[in-house]
């Protein structure tokens, strides 16, 4: 039987943590200390671009390689921090010339390819506002957000353009400006510019907006359980926390060379897909084809991959493809793997150290916090399951909320109760756009209240219990879901597991699981008595699932979360609500 607790040892470490002795670094640290590193005044102006870019660019890593992009097919191709920094001033004198100035809105739409992170970057420089899509996106929800987010200046690629946007043109009147990407012969659809030949005639030399640490700097699309999407907005002193976050909880040197496989399209992969890495002048691996497992296993020994950021749904996907295949690869420079997305089951933490060589340590943070909160950090022991201990410069504890609207701070270890972040951090959300009262009721007092049920243990670690209206409440009982799916998931048929409650008019709510299989087992009635009795066993009568129905594959966000909000409402014949945010869907 596995150990409760994975043991950390100094002697293990290839390469020394950059916090070693977490209470000394908590008590020492302050935001200031970080505005110094960086160069930054506390009164003075602040671009995220300049700093990720620009100071690299200036000094002796301008030569280093700042992205090494992987093309789906043909040779890869990596371009310097000095190379980065010029075409991105190339692209902001682009948008100048356009007419658009700090502020304006831009979104783009595009897969991973070199053109985005230009295009992001650039426009940063500019001091305009960068809002990320999902290129799999339909054209309703590609519209809804420009229509909220009054975007002015769209890129994306000629063929996405093409399939999604050129029908709904007309009904997006702030959309002033199409840049198109991969352009061919003949001749560009009505009201666009081919973004190649407008870049061949910028200047590479553009000084950066004078931006300040509360100008808006990235909007954030995120979806709730009902309404429209919300547009979180965050501003340039993010910069801060990608800079702190990437140090601590990616613990992050001068020569890793860094691979974050989300798409930009979401937080993950702007937060520590673009930014992080480049504040520390590090080199990045951008792979723009989809998952492949022995792909994915040739680009971790192949591009030397030291670090790696990725999400619980492709460690699922890894695991599923079985030990036989990571045995002909060989990944020497790996030293630290990281996950966040979902809460990662402990058999994933355990399937990285004894498949991988080590460990998997799962973080958490939200669209809303802009940054990593609460991780497990290199140094620290791990308690596979746990969402680990917070980091410098954030006060994390569990609070219960009163009838009348109070907040109360749980003093209790191991209470189910609401995540909650004391005071002001540099990447907090400033605002929902359009949705003040939406953004305030976020917030009592000096806390910030996540939705998250959660509990803090005596050590000190965070567990993650689910999101407020995924908790079941069952005969009294208050039920995680992640806690069944990773009992679950242990049992050897088991590829993916979501639970949620159903009504139930003896218990209040019953627990019911969803399963889809890993290949070479078939769905069946002695199958389903089989993981009933495996729950059971480990869970207990009172929280494990009465009833399990067989999928082929469950609905996941193309951030790779189960949508159990889904799974509810297909269950009990209930309006769907937002689904754009569905992998494969629209």
């Amino acid at each position: 039987m596995r150990p409760d607790i994975i043991r950390k040892s100094t002697d293990g470490f290839r390469v020394a943590p950059n916090l070693l002795d977490y209470q000394d670094e908590r008590r020492s640290f302050s935001w200031d200390l970080i505005r110094a590193e960086l160069g930054v005044a506390a009164d003075g102006p602040l671009n995220i671009a300049r700093l990720a870019l620009d100071r690299h660019a200036d000094g002796p890593r301008a030569g280093r390689t700042a992205f090494r992009f992987l093309p789906a097919s043909g040779e890869p191709r990596s371009m310097s921090f000095a190379e980065l920094a010029r075409a991105t001033d190339r692209f902001a004198n682009v948008l100048r010339a356009l007419g658009v100035a700090k502020g304006d809105r831009l979104y783009v739409l595009a897969g991973r390819v070199p053109e985005l992170y230009v295009a992001v970057l650039g426009a940063l420089k500019n001091g305009t506002v960068v809002s990320p899509l999902f290129s799999a996106f339909g054209p309703e929800p590609i519209a809804t957000r420009i229509r909220i987010g009054e975007c002015k200046v769209l890129v994306t690629t000629a063929e996405l353009y093409e399939r999604k946007v050129a029908a709904i043109r007309d009904q997006l009147p702030s959309l002033q400006h199409v840049l198109l990407v991969g352009v061919t012969e003949g001749e560009l659809p009505p009201g666009t510019f081919d973004l190649a030949r407008l870049m061949a005639d910028a200047s590479d030399t553009f000084a950066a907006a004078d931006t300040g640490p509360e100008d808006p700097a990235l909007l954030h699309f995120t979806s709730g359980t009902t309404g429209t999407p919300k547009g979180a907005i965050h501003v340039h002193e993010a910069a801060l926390m990608h800079f702190a976050t990437g140090r601590y909880a990616l613990d992050l040197h001068p020569n890793d060379i860094f691979w974050c496989t989300a798409d930009p399209g979401w937080v993950t992969g702007m937060s520590y897909g673009i930014l992080a890495p480049l504040l520390h002048g590090v080199t990045s691996v951008v792979d723009e084809a989809d998952f492949d497992a022995e792909r994915w296993y040739r680009i971790l020994q192949d591009q030397l991959v030291s670090v790696w950021y990725t999400a619980p749904t492709a460690i699922r996907m890894l695991m599923k493809s079985g030990p036989e295949l990571r045995g002909g690869y060989r990944f020497p420079q790996l030293r630290f793997l990281a996950s966040v997305g979902e809460p990662l089951n402990p058999e994933a933490v355990w399937w990285g150290q004894e498949v991988l060589g080590l460990p998997i340590h799962d973080n958490w943070w939200q669209t809303e916090t802009g940054g990593i909160m609460i991780a497990n950090l290199p140094a620290l022991d791990i308690k596979p399951g746990s969402m680990g201990k917070p980091l410098p410069g954030v006060e994390a504890l569990i609070a219960s909320r009163r009838d009348d609207g109070r907040v109360d701070e749980v003093q209790q270890n191991d209470v189910v109760g609401e995540l909650a972040l004391r005071g002001r951090w540099p990447s907090l959300f400033r605002g929902y756009l359009g949705q003040e009262e939406r953004y305030r009721k976020c917030f009592a007092g000096e806390l910030y209240l996540t939705g998250d049920l959660a509990r803090c243990d005596g050590d000190g670690y965070f567990w993650f219990i689910g999101r407020g209206d995924d908790v079941i409440k069952s005969a009294g009982h208050l039920i995680g879901p992640f806690e069944v799916e990773s009992v679950l998931l242990e049992h050897p048929a088991v590829a993916e597991a979501g639970v949620i409650g159903k009504p139930d008019e003896m218990v209040g709510e019953m627990v019911k699981a969803f399963v889809s299989l890993k290949p070479g087992f078939e769905s069946g009635e002695a199958l389903r008595r089989e993981l009933l009795g495996h729950a059971r066993k480990r869970l207990g009568a009172a929280v494990a699932p009465k009833e399990i129905a067989f999928l082929p594959t469950l609905p996941r966000t193309r951030s790779g979360k189960i949508m159990r909000r889904l799974l509810k409402a297909r269950e009990l014949g209930l309006p769907e609500g937002d689904i754009s945010t569905l992998e494969g869907g629209s």
